[in-house]
């Protein structure tokens, strides 16, 4: 029958196909399971040899698999040694290793004669050599004196796990019965061991072990020698090293990489890497010093880049040709030098065997690092801007565009959405009196084309006015045309006020003989109509204090150092310590604000972290921007409580029957540096007859040694305070190692 016996032709395709699909899911099914149950065997033999449970020998398997890079059966595969399977190479240049046992003949009689002579002598029961393999894995090359079962079980060390071997393989010190590092997971479970290097050509290439009876024989020098002389015939015999890349390979391996890179060649002096010859040089490769490829070929690596290979990176090169281990991709800080000048510059580096040279990969900091660092320096920049009191401007005459800093719109009082002012109408926010000055900077820049600048008064919108230089510069194309106006402006209103100030002071001193005297007594009084000479009266809080200021050597400086003592309402006492930035007028100036500010705050019986909070804003708000350090302190008299805080000044000391102690360090940075500063507050206790110290930094501060040490100098110097303050202030004053000639201000209170 025809059309009836056989299948049409589409049938027959279709019928096939679905027979294939189905003995594909089937071997699918099948190398899963095969997988699988590898897998499973592999976890169990991790977890016999390390000792611990399934489920964690499972997730150790997991992360040498991630290390070695390989699928997790692959590794395991290699791990049981299946009959049937040979075992996949760690990675695609390194060949499939034969399973451990199968040993080189002449390695494993050297072994065998060596443990039968050496038993007595050595009290040796077993001996093992182990050969490095591609990844970081060990296989037992030979062995004598171990059950067959035993050396079949250890014929395969994944790496990662740490064994005796493993350890002085990967660059770890020779071992010998009872170091630390003979610990571990290895063969001939509770023996003594000694586990030393087999190094050929300057590389470890495995390890021998030998194994004594507990407790183990102590081995002598004449012992330990013949030892060596075993771990050396045992590297001659393990095989000689992979053959090395050919010059002319070398050229076409490079030549397909797209990662810079270098060949080095190894130079061994006395069997150690004593440096690298350049062997060959990629195409796509970027020396930090511009010379060419053809300039760097054939030459020593430690000759050309002196500076920035000696030291950590050229160690990290040695041990990755002697363990064989490869340097993953890391970002390092190289300094490189061209005659007198040093270019630092941020290097991504990763290094790799290739038979017996090293290929490095060599890339200069990408645009992303470069893009980051960049960003770091603009707020930097901005910064320092702001503590400055510095903005710039670029404009553009033929678009119109305008650029403006941030800090611009504050010097001008105006809205960062207000459009910026072009300098050809500077003219109409100056004082008219300055007008003149302007218009002649505005043509010089734009007609003459030439760099100019004035001082002028900028009037704001507030009716107020601000001091300020402006300094501008033409920017001209090749045809000498002006394409664009850059610039800054810099607000010099404390300067301009405390020159005033000076310029007022020095008019009312004649040119006499009597100048500098005049201007000495004009310091002091100034400086003693803002400190007391005494605390004010404490006797109702039970309190005894006493105060000092000492001025600066050079009399005419007013200085910025200042104390205060003040009572409050709710019996508590105000101390503060302070020291403003700067001498002279201005320095004065921001010390009785803060002076003041402090104790107008204090009443509100806020703590001492809260009184500095507002007093960074009191500095931040002042019109020289005042910085400052300050200690405050809120003492109870009647409990001896205390709390404090600071602003990056030195700590108070408590001094007692049992000696000095400098009291602990709260967080806290000084005033006017951060708009959003937060500060930290301890507490302590005074008891009866404790004296409570407070002093600025002209009392200790040296330039030859740390301040930590100066106040120790001092406290164990002058002794104990005793009942006479003043007298104790004295002696702090007559001792005082300070050389950095500044003011220095003392206050020391007494629970009575």
């Amino acid at each position: 029958m025809t059309g009836c016996d056989e299948p049409p032709d589409g049938a027959a395709r279709a019928l096939a196909a679905t027979v294939r699909r189905l003995q594909r899911d089937a071997d699918r099914m099948r190398a899963e399971a095969r997988a699988r149950s590898t897998v499973d065997l592999a976890t169990g033999m991790l977890a016999e040899r390390l000792g611990v449970l399934p489920a964690e020998a499972a997730v150790h398997l997991g992360r040498l698999a991630r290390d070695a890079g390989v699928p997790a059966v692959t590794l395991a595969a290699d791990i049981v040694a299946l009959p049937g399977e040979t075992p996949q190479p760690l990675s695609a240049a390194a060949p499939a290793v034969t399973p451990a046992l199968a040993a080189l003949p002449d390695l494993q009689q050297a072994v065998d004669a060596v443990l039968e002579q050496s038993r007595e002598a050595f009290g040796l029961r077993a001996a093992a050599v182990w050969q490095r393999l591609p990844g970081g894995a060990l296989a037992l090359a030979a062995w004598a004196g171990l059950p067959a079962d035993e050396a079949v079980a250890w014929s395969r060390v994944p790496p990662g796990v740490p064994t005796p071997a493993q350890r002085v393989v990967a660059g770890g010190a020779e071992l010998w019965p009872g170091d630390p590092g003979t610990e571990g997971p290895s063969i001939g479970t509770g023996a003594a061991r000694a586990v030393l290097p087999l190094v050929d050509g300057g590389r470890r290439r495995g390890a021998l072990e030998v194994l004594q009876a507990a407790p183990a024989v102590p081995l002598g020098p004449s012992q330990r020698r013949r030892l060596y002389a075993l771990a050396d015939l045992c590297a001659t015999l393990l095989g000689t090293p992979s053959a090395p890349v050919a010059p002319e390979d070398a050229a076409d391996l490079l030549a397909g990489l797209l990662t810079p890179a270098l060949l080095l060649d190894p130079v061994l002096r006395d069997g150690q890497v004593a440096d690298f010859t350049v062997l060959r040089v990629a195409a796509g490769f970027d020396d930090p010093l511009g010379r060419p490829r053809e300039a760097l070929e054939g030459t020593s690596l430690l000759e050309s880049y002196p500076t920035a290979v000696g030291g950590r990176l050229f160690e990290r090169l040695v041990r990755v040709h002697r363990t064989g281990t490869p340097l993953p991709a890391e970002r390092m800080r190289l300094v490189f030098r061209e005659g007198g000048l040093a270019l630092p510059t941020t290097v991504l580096l990763a290094a790799a065997p290739l038979g017996e040279r090293l290929l490095v990969g060599w890339r200069l900091e990408s645009e992303q690092a470069e893009r980051a660092d960049e960003a770091e320096q603009t707020v930097l920049l901005v910064q320092a801007q702001r503590l400055a009191r510095v903005a710039g401007f670029e404009e553009f005459p033929e678009s119109g565009r305008i650029l403006w800093s941030a800090g611009l719109y504050e010097l001008f009082g105006l809205s960062v959405d207000t459009a910026p002012v072009p300098l050809a109408r500077l003219v109409r926010h100056a004082h008219p009196d300055d007008a003149p000055a302007v218009r002649r900077l505005v043509s010089t820049v734009r007609h003459e084309h030439r760099a100019s600048s004035a001082v002028f008064r900028l009037a704001r919108p507030d009716g107020t006015s601000r001091h300020t230089r402006v300094i501008a510069e033409p920017v001209l194309d090749s045809a000498g045309r002006l394409t664009a106006i850059r610039g800054a402006y810099h607000d010099v209103s404390a300067q301009y006020w405390t020159e005033v100030a000076l310029g007022a002071t020095r008019e009312r001193l004649a040119d006499s003989e009597q100048e500098s005297a005049e201007r000495a007594r004009l310091a002091l009084r100034l400086q003693q109509a803002i400190l007391p000479a005494a605390p004010p009266p404490l006797g109702v809080t039970g309190l005894r204090a006493a105060v000092r200021y000492r001025p600066a050597a050079q009399r005419d400086r007013v200085g910025g150092d200042w104390y205060d003592v003040l009572p409050l309402p709710d019996k508590r006492v105000l101390l503060a310590v302070g020291d403003v930035a700067g001498h002279g007028v201005g320095a004065a100036t921001g010390m009785v604000a803060l002076r003041h500010a402090l104790r107008g705050l204090a009443v509100t019986g806020a703590g001492p972290a809260r009184l500095l909070e507002w007093a960074n804003t009191v500095a931040l708000r002042e019109p020289q921007h005042v910085t400052a350090t300050v200690v405050c302190v809120l003492l109870d008299p009647t409990g001896g409580g205390l709390r404090w805080a600071r602003a990056g000044h030195l700590p108070p000391i408590r001094l007692g029957p049992d000696g000095a102690e400098v009291l602990p360090l709260p967080h806290g940075v000084l005033l006017g540096a951060l708009a959003d500063a937060e500060y930290e507050e301890y507490t302590a206790h005074l008891d009866p007859g404790d004296v409570l110290l407070l002093y600025t930094d002209g009392l200790v501060e040296r330039r030859d040694r740390p301040v930590e040490e100066s106040v120790d100098q001092l406290i164990r110097a002058a002794g104990a305070p005793g009942p006479d303050l003043e007298r104790y202030l004295d002696r702090l004053l007559e001792l005082s190692p300070a050389d950095t000639d500044d003011d220095t201000c003392l206050i020391a209170v007494q629970i009575g």
